[in-house]
């Protein structure tokens, strides 16, 4: 990658998991209420036609992950599981009181945290809990986050049979000296152990985590990385880039000083030899930093156009509602977003008290929304329409913002389309921002975003 380029374009961006970006909520209109019309709203609209999607945070972890952004709580007391999985499933009926009839799930994730905290018999509790009022829709899909470390034959076996077929592991690096740094000692063999597990039960998707620009990590040791797992040949894997936001996650992302972390010029390098040594053993590049194997449904995805992304990253199916449980999860209407209490005491405190736990949202406005396609049209298509009629009257601004990039061969702008080129793949960030609105009209006096290289 041409170091130029990664001068020029390495600046702070969102990674568009919603748009508007977080920081850019209008907060002051958003109220419980209104966010219980727009879920009402869209469960109506697509319930009967293709389901819903749950993601479920499980916050608790025996030790602390300094790479991790992730809100947790640090515990090895385990008697926390039972109340927080009755909070969750309090929650859950908190929805079903105002929803017209019962939902066609479609999807179930489950994050972290570490998942796998939790034991085998209190995770079937909280699924089964969760499906005894609800349906199941066609060719649905539950996934969840287990740690090598930690995820047994029990647990594997007990997900496996409410119905869970994906399972994806955080390996990050396999370098001594990063995982001391990240505080993540994590040997092959405890990776390998688990990833055979989970096909021998009969998982049909398996992802591993990697992430490059680490403290302390080489160019050698992301391509050795890289070679241990073409060993165990995942299904899928995501290779993004370290997100250093330690003013936003505070004293866990300091354990190291910036000095420790890979230059962008390296950082970059790191990525082009990782993309090459995986295209090279059979993966396709997905999106923006994930990879699958052509047999895996996510690559079927994106051949059918299909694929879509939301707070849980990329996904192979869409659905229009998405409920967030558990504490900090983030819901999606598609005309709303809402989250939930960032504190445990407190999602549970008001969860009790048969108050939907939500603190702040945001309701899309009809620019909001189209703006919405056009970046989740580049995130997950490398690719949008210019020619819809969906008033965009800024059009022509966001054209100008986007002539460098077309001089640098990042984009192809054609009369009715935009194309994101092979060159421009490491730059779609950059490339969404010029259609940011929120973010053009209000540039962040300070840093709220990770480097987009």
């Amino acid at each position: 990658m041409c170091q130029p380029l990664i001068q020029k374009y390495n600046i702070p961006g969102p990674r568009y998991t919603s748009y508007p970006t977080v920081p850019y909520w209008e907060e002051a209109t958003f109220s419980s209420n209104n966010w219980k019309k727009s879920v009402l709203e869209s469960f109506e609209e697509s319930n009967t036609s293709e389901g819903i999607s749950l993601y479920i945070h499980l916050p608790y972890c025996e030790s602390m992950c300094t790479f991790c952004g992730c809100n947790k709580r640090i515990t090895k007391r385990h008697e926390v599981e039972e109340p927080y999985i009755t909070s969750v499933l309090k929650e859950w009926q908190l929805y079903l009181d105002f929803l017209p009839e019962r939902p066609r799930i479609k999807e179930i994730h489950l994050g972290g945290g570490t998942p796998t905290f939790f034991s085998p018999e209190n995770l079937q509790e909280l699924i089964k809990g969760i499906l005894k009022s609800a349906k199941l829709a066609e060719n649905y899909q539950f996934s969840f986050e287990g740690h090598p470390n930690n995820t047994t034959k029990e647990h594997l076996e007990a997900l496996y049979q409410v119905g869970f077929r994906r399972v994806s592991y955080g390996v990050q690096d396999y370098d001594i000296k990063v995982q001391q740094a990240i505080h993540r000692i994590q040997p092959f063999e405890k990776v390998k152990q688990a990833t055979e597990m989970a096909r021998e039960i009969g998982y049909t998707s398996i992802s591993h985590d990697i992430i490059f620009g680490l403290p302390f990590q080489s160019i050698e040791a992301v391509k050795n990385t890289i070679l241990k797992t073409q060993e165990l040949m995942p299904d899928r894997i995501a290779f993004y880039s370290y997100a250093h936001v330690p003013w936003i996650k505070g004293n866990g992302q300091r354990g190291y000083s910036e000095e420790h972390l890979p230059s962008a010029e390296i950082k970059r390098k790191q990525y082009q030899l990782g993309k090459e040594l995986l295209e090279e053993i059979g993966y396709v590049e997905i999106g923006m930093d994930h990879f699958a194997l052509k047999t895996d449904d996510l690559y079927q995805s994106l051949e059918a156009k299909q694929l879509h992304r939301n707070f849980m990253g990329y996904t192979a199916s869409k659905t229009q509602l998405m409920i967030g449980l558990g504490v900090s999860s983030i819901s999606d209407s598609w005309y709303g977003f809402a989250q939930n209490s960032k504190s445990i005491d407190e999602y549970q405190e008001l969860v009790n008290n048969g108050e939907l736990p939500v603190f702040r949202g945001h309701l899309l406005n009809d620019e909001d929304l189209i703006i919405r396609k056009h970046i989740l049209n580049l995130m997950c298509h490398l690719q949008t329409n210019l020619s819809i009629k969906d008033n965009l009257f800024e059009l022509p601004e966001i054209l100008e913002r986007l002539e460098e990039m077309e001089k640098d061969q990042l984009i192809e702008v054609l009369p009715a389309s935009l194309q994101i080129t092979e060159k421009g793949r490491p730059f779609v960030r950059n490339i969404c921002m010029a259609f940011d609105l929120r973010l053009q009209r209000n540039k962040p006096e300070t840093r709220l975003f990770s480097m987009t290289v």
